[in-house]
C-alpha cells in the first residue's frame, strides 16, 4: 500500500564524517517541500571517529516527537549498517556501499529493500568530471546518500538543487554545481534499478504547497533568540556539551549587541554574570549538570542580594562527567535545592522547542520583576532535535524592567545622607526598589554576608527575621502574579481514563502520544509541568486528585518531579513509565508502556523507598 509523505530517515557515520550536514540538508529539503518534520540527533563525546546518527522524521502534519521505525537507513559504512539495519521496518529500504558492507552480516528484516551504491566509484566520476581532487570529495559521501534516498522516494531532483543553493551561498556558491554533479549520479544509480524494486517500496514524498511559512530550528538556537528578543547583552560561557552550541550562536551573532565571553571555568561565568546584572544589564550563562553545580555558591550570592540573573542549565546524564552528549532529566532536585541554606528562586523547563524561544524571553522579566535568579532547565534532547515549527508569537511579549529606583527614591535617598535602601521591601509590592549603578543617590552595599536595608552587614536577629522573610515571601507573589498557563497546561480531553504527568522535554512525545492511544481506544491527557520552583501545589493537587488514573512519565531514576509532587501535594504516583539510558523516549516506546499499564499487564513490585507498591516501565531502545 502506497504511503504518502509518512517516512522516517536515518543516516550515521563515524563523528565528523558530515552525519549532521546531510541530515541537514535532508531536512532543508523536506520542509522546502511543505513537509513537517523532526529531527533527532545522536552523538558520541568524543570528537571524532565513534559512532553517530541523525534520524529525521517526516510527515504532512506537524509532529513533534521521533519514532523508533527506520523506512530508509542510508550509509556508506559498516558500523552503522551493523548497528541499525534491524531497526528497518521490513517493508523499508537499506542504501549502502557494497565494497565496504556484507549484507549477510546484518540482521535484516524479510522484506527489506537493498540497494547498492559505489560511494567510491561516484566520487572518482565526480572528481574526473569536475577536476576535483577525489581525496576532497570524501565528505560528498553524505550528498550521496540524501540524493539516493530521495530518488527512491521519488522526490524531484530540482528540490535538492534549491536546497544546495540556499545552503551554499556566497565564497561557498562554487559548491552547489560540485554537490549537484554527485545527486546526478545518485539519482542515476537508483533510477537504473529494476523496476519491481521500486514499486515494492511503498514510502513516497509529496511536495505540500498549502503550508503556511515556518521555522526548521532546534532548541538551543531558540534560546538564543529568545535571550537576543528579551535584550540579554551578556552571555558568559565556559565549553561543555551540550549547552555551548547556544553561546557559540551568540557569538556568531554579534550584530546583535549581546557580549559573550568565554570564561576560564563556570565559577567565573557564574560571578561575571551576576556583576553584568548588578549593573542593569540583562545577563545570563549557560552550562550543562557538572558546570551548573560549581555555580553554587554564586548562586547564593545572587539570591542575598536579590540579583536578577538567568542561568540555563542543559540537563545531561550524571552523575560527575556521565553521558556528556546524552540526554536526562536529572538536575531537577539539584536545582531546586542546590546550595546552602533558603533563597527564593525561579525554576522553569520549556516543553517544545517555541517554548525554548518564549521561555528565554520570560526569564528575564521575572528575573527582574522578582530579583531573583532565575533557572531554565533545557535537555540534551531539545537543544540538539531539529523541527519545523510555525513562526514565534512575538506580538504579545513586551520587556518590564521590574521595580526600578524613581527620581524620588533617589532624592530621598540623597537627602538623608545614608546611601539607598537598597533592600528595603516596598510596602506595597514586598520587592526593594533597584537602582542602576552610577545613578546620584543609588549608592549601596554588597555583601555575601546578611545586611540590612543598606547592605551593611549585621547578625541581628530582627534584621535577619525582617530580611529572610522578605526574600522568601517572593514565593507567594510569584504564585499570584506569573499565569497559570505559564505555570502549568493540560492537554486533552477531560475525564480521561489515564492522566500522564510529566515536565519539561515529555510535552512533545505526549502531544503525539494522545492521539496514537486515541486510536487503541484509550482516552488520555496530559498535564506537562513547566515551573517548578515555587510548585503550583494547590492547582496541581486539584486536577490530579480529579484524575481517574496517573501515570508518571520520567528521564530520571528517581523520578523526580514524583517526588516534588508528593513533597507539596502529598499525591504519590504509583504508575510509572521511567528512561536513563541516556536517550530520549520514542512515541512508541510511550504508548506501548502506557498501554500495558491501562490494561493491567505491568506486575507491581514492592519499593521499600516509598513503603508502597508501584508498577514500573522502565524503557531501554535506542543505540
Amino acid at each position: 500500500m502506497k504511503v504518502v509523505n509518512e517516512v522516517s530517515w536515518m543516516i550515521g557515520g563515524p563523528q565528523g564524517s558530515g552525519v549532521d550536514s546531510s541530515a541537514t540538508l535532508f531536512a532543508q529539503a523536506c520542509a522546502t517541500a511543505g513537509l513537517w518534520i523532526f529531527g533527532k540527533r545522536e552523538y558520541h563525546s568524543n570528537i571524532k571517529g565513534k559512532h553517530s546518527y541523525f534520524q529525521v522524521r517526516v510527515s504532512n502534519q506537524p509532529i513533534h516527537s521521533h519514532v523508533d521505525d527506520v523506512h530508509i537507513l542510508a550509509t556508506f559504512e559498516e558500523t552503522t549498517a551493523k548497528l541499525h539495519a534491524g531497526e528497518i521496518v521490513k517493508t523499508g529500504a537499506l542504501i549502502y556501499d557494497p565494497t565496504k558492507i556484507k549484507l549477510d552480516d546484518l540482521d535484516l528484516k524479510s522484506g527489506v529493500i537493498t540497494l547498492p551504491i559505489d560511494f567510491n566509484l561516484v566520487l572518482r566520476q565526480v572528481a574526473e568530471e569536475t577536476g576535483v581532487e577525489y581525496s576532497k570529495l570524501s565528505i560528498m559521501r553524505n550528498t550521496i546518500a540524501v540524493a539516493a534516498s530521495f530518488a527512491l522516494l521519488r522526490v524531484e531532483i530540482e528540490s535538492l538543487e534549491k536546497t544546495l543553493e540556499r545552503m551554499y551561498t556566497g565564497k561557498k556558491s562554487k559548491l552547489v554545481a560540485m554537490n549537484m554533479t554527485a545527486v546526478q549520479k545518485a539519482y542515476r544509480a537508483v533510477e537504473i534499478l529494476p523496476e519491481e524494486l521500486h514499486a515494492q517500496f511503498p514510502y513516497h514524498l509529496v511536495p505540500n504547497n498549502n503550508t503556511p511559512k515556518r521555522l526548521l530550528i532546534n532548541g538551543a538556537t531558540a534560546t538564543a533568540l529568545g535571550k537576543l528578543k528579551g535584550g540579554c547583552r551578556y552571555q558568559t560561557y565556559y565549553p561543555i556539551s551540550p549547552a555551548t552550541d547556544e553561546s557559540v550562536y551568540l557569538e556568531s551573532h554579534n550584530q546583535y549587541g549581546c557580549a559573550v565571553v568565554q570564561c576560564e571555568d563556570e565559577i567565573a561565568a557564574i560571578n561575571m554574570a551576576i556583576g553584568a546584572a548588578t549593573t542593569g544589564v540583562r545577563a545570563s550563562t549557560s552550562t550543562s549538570g557538572p558546570g551548573f553545580s560549581l555555580m553554587q555558591e554564586g548562586l547564593g550570592w545572587a539570591g542575598m542580594n536579590e540579583v536578577p540573573v538567568v542561568v540555563f542549565d542543559y540537563q545531561r546524564g550524571g552523575p560527575s562527567t556521565g553521558l556528556p552528549t546524552r540526554h536526562e532529566q536529572g538536575d531537577l532536585m539539584f536545582s531546586l535545592f542546590g546550595g546552602h541554606g533558603d533563597y527564593p528562586r525561579l525554576v522553569f523547563s520549556p516543553g517544545s522547542i517555541a517554548d525554548h524561544f518564549r521561555l528565554a524571553f520570560e526569564s528575564f522579566n521575572y528575573a527582574e520583576k522578582f530579583q531573583t535568579p532565575v533557572i531554565v532547565l533545557n535537555d540534551k534532547f531539545l537543544a540538539n532535535s531539529t523541527q519545523t515549527i510555525l513562526p514565534f508569537k512575538e506580538n504579545d511579549l513586551v520587556i518590564e524592567r521590574g521595580h526600578l529606583a524613581t527620581e524620588d527614591d533617589l532624592k530621598n535617598a540623597k537627602s538623608e545622607g545614608r546611601g539607598f535602601p537598597r533592600f528595603q521591601p516596598d510596602v506595597k509590592s514586598g520587592i526593594s526598589s533597584r537602582p542602576l549603578p552610577g545613578v546620584e543617590g543609588g549608592h549601596y552595599w554588597m555583601t555575601g554576608d546578611e545586611h540590612d536595608d543598606y547592605g551593611h552587614i549585621t547578625e541581628n536577629p530582627e534584621n535577619r527575621k525582617k530580611m529572610h522573610e522578605k526574600r522568601m515571601k517572593k514565593y507567594e507573589l510569584i504564585l499570584q502574579q506569573i499565569p497559570l498557563d505559564r505555570q502549568f497546561s493540560i492537554h486533552g480531553i477531560p475525564n480521561a481514563d489515564i492522566t500522564l504527568v510529566s515536565w519539561g522535554t515529555m510535552f512533545g512525545a505526549l502531544m503525539d502520544v494522545l492521539p496514537a492511544l486515541k486510536e487503541k481506544n484509550i482516552n488520555a491527557n496530559f498535564i506537562n509541568i513547566r515551573m517548578l520552583s515555587p510548585f503550583p501545589s494547590a492547582k496541581v493537587a486539584a486536577f490530579l486528585k480529579s484524575s481517574k488514573k496517573l501515570v508518571l512519565l520520567e528521564h530520571n531514576y528517581s523520578m523526580q518531579l514524583g517526588q516534588l509532587i508528593r513533597l507539596h501535594t502529598g499525591i504519590l504516583i504509583t504508575s510509572r513509565i521511567s528512561k536513563y539510558t541516556g536517550r530520549p523516549m520514542s512515541l512508541n516506546e510511550i504508548v506501548s508502556a502506557t498501554e500495558k499499564i491501562f490494561n493491567g499487564e505491568v506486575q507491581e513490585e514492592k519499593d521499600e523507598t516509598l513503603d508502597a507498591s508501584i508498577e514500573r516501565v522502565v524503557l531501554t531502545y535506542g543505540l
